[in-house]
């Protein structure tokens, strides 16, 4: 292939690449601005609310990212029979994830209302329990309709269809704006609620975004010919645990990273609200900018599985190569972006110059980690395209869980190795943890992705 040749078929995967993720990276934008919203407005009443929003965030989103990753076995199954061209089965893969995903967003809404003990435990400031416990209790409500939301989403995602997510997501966002200053200044006859009316607008986004996206996949002619409306089918055990196998892993792995982050945010809860605040302030925007690696990595999930169900693992295999190289480009800008600015950055939160101080330095962490953020991302969503998921998730708890939390913990609240950092210690156990997974999932696809080029030239 002549180097003109080649060019030229990378551009092409480019384009497509970001045809098919840039919706994505919007609707994940307008959906993590959202809580940059509610950051932002609880920060303005208090730090008190801005660290009960903090601490809420760090129990409920992680639960999100879970139940998310889970119910991302629809793009990749849904994306494979579309590749094959089997439009029936993928009706009949949206009805079995629908009931996964009720199931899953009851469960987990039972759970955030009963979250008060994970708080005592991990020893938080008893005086942010309350008002953190009714934002999660708010939350809860909208969990069993944003699942439902989530599954229509990756169906049409798979079918490269990724306009709808994104202009819904707008609308939440120009609906979570209004709905928060009504609920936290208690207006209409409401009450002031503070930070917890944060919790409530958040939840009628929820259930106005599953509505939105019903509306939608009923009514557009393209999904018609999957008939998912056309036929009543109860659970179906098989269908079930083929979904869980392969989306289970999926969520312990998101959940691996995202509950990292979230615990570090609860072992510094008794360290007063200042540094929670400053952490959630670091915490919120790079997960703003995360959003970008992140949907790109869902874009990378249905290029490869389609190409991988119409029978083209090269063209799969180069499709995860392009998506790594526009990764660590985007990381590149956002790198530099969050050295530079990071005072202005933190002064977008709050005024506080305690907080500010905080928030400062670790941004500077987080723009550290966008290079091995975006490689364990990126080479994580190729991987759900080739649905080899078990290993991931085996990886992604070593890496987390079994290296970068215990070095940040002994950084950051023991004096085993000097004097103890604080959060500034637990943020480089962080990078730590980011940069071998990167490493290890990195080899997995290059292996996987080479077998099965193998595999098919030997068919």
């Amino acid at each position: 292939m002549s180097t003109a040749t080649r060019f030229q078929r990378i551009t092409n995967e480019w384009h497509a690449l970001l045809k098919l993720a840039t919706p994505i990276i919007i609707a994940q934008l307008a959906n993590t601005a959202m809580g940059f919203v509610d950051t932002v407005m609880a920060g303005r009443v208090s730090p008190n609310d801005l660290a009960a929003v903090a601490l809420g965030n760090s129990i409920w989103v992680p639960l999100f990212l879970l139940m998310s990753g889970i119910l991302l076995a629809t793009t990749a199954k849904v994306s494979h029979a579309f590749g094959r061209g089997a439009k029936l089965e993928m009706g009949y893969l949206v009805r079995q994830a629908l009931w996964l995903g009720l199931t899953v967003g009851c469960g987990l809404a039972i759970l955030l209302w009963n979250a008060q003990p994970i708080m005592q435990l991990m020893g938080v400031d008893p005086i942010l329990i309350d008002p953190a416990m009714g934002y999660l209790r708010a939350v809860a409500c909208g969990f069993p309709c944003v699942a439902l939301y989530l599954v229509f989403r990756c169906y049409s995602d798979a079918l490269s269809l990724t306009r709808p997510s994104m202009v819904i997501g707008i609308l939440g966002l120009l609906v979570n704006i209004p709905m928060n200053y009504i609920f936290i200044n208690g207006l209409f006859g409401l009450p002031a609620m503070g930070g917890v009316g944060c919790g409530w607008a958040t939840a009628i986004v929820m259930i106005f975004m599953a509505g939105s996206m019903l509306f939608w996949i009923y009514w557009a002619p393209y999904y018609k010919s999957s008939q998912i409306f056309s036929d009543w089918q109860w659970p179906q055990w098989s269908a079930q645990k083929s979904l869980l196998a392969l989306g289970l892993p999926i969520g312990i792995s998101i959940f691996a990273e995202a509950s990292l982050f979230s615990v570090i945010a609860l072992l510094i809860g008794g360290l007063g609200a200042n540094v929670v605040a400053g952490h959630q302030i670091a915490l919120n925007f790079s997960s703003l900018v995360f959003m970008v690696p992140y949907s790109l990595a869902m874009a990378t999930t249905v290029r490869v599985g389609q190409a991988l169900g119409a029978q083209r693992s090269r063209d799969a295999r180069f499709s995860a190569g392009v998506a790594m190289g526009t990764g660590l480009l985007c990381a590149c800008i956002s790198a530099s972006a969050m050295f530079i600015f990071r005072e202005q950055i933190a002064q977008i939160y709050t005024s506080d110059t305690a907080v500010l101080t905080v928030a400062t330095s670790l941004i500077v962490y987080c723009a550290i980690f966008q290079f091995s953020d975006v490689i364990q991302v990126t080479a994580a969503g190729a991987l759900r395209g080739y649905q080899d998921t078990r290993m991931t998730m085996f990886m992604t708890l070593f890496s987390y869980w079994g290296v970068g939390l215990p070095i940040g913990y002994t950084l950051g609240l023991t004096d085993y190795l000097g004097f103890a950092q604080g959060p500034a210690g637990l943020w480089q156990g962080l990078i730590v943890g980011l940069s071998c997974a990167a490493l290890l999932l990195g080899i997995r696809l290059h292996r996987i992705s080479r077998n099965y080029i193998y595999i098919n030239a030997k068919n």
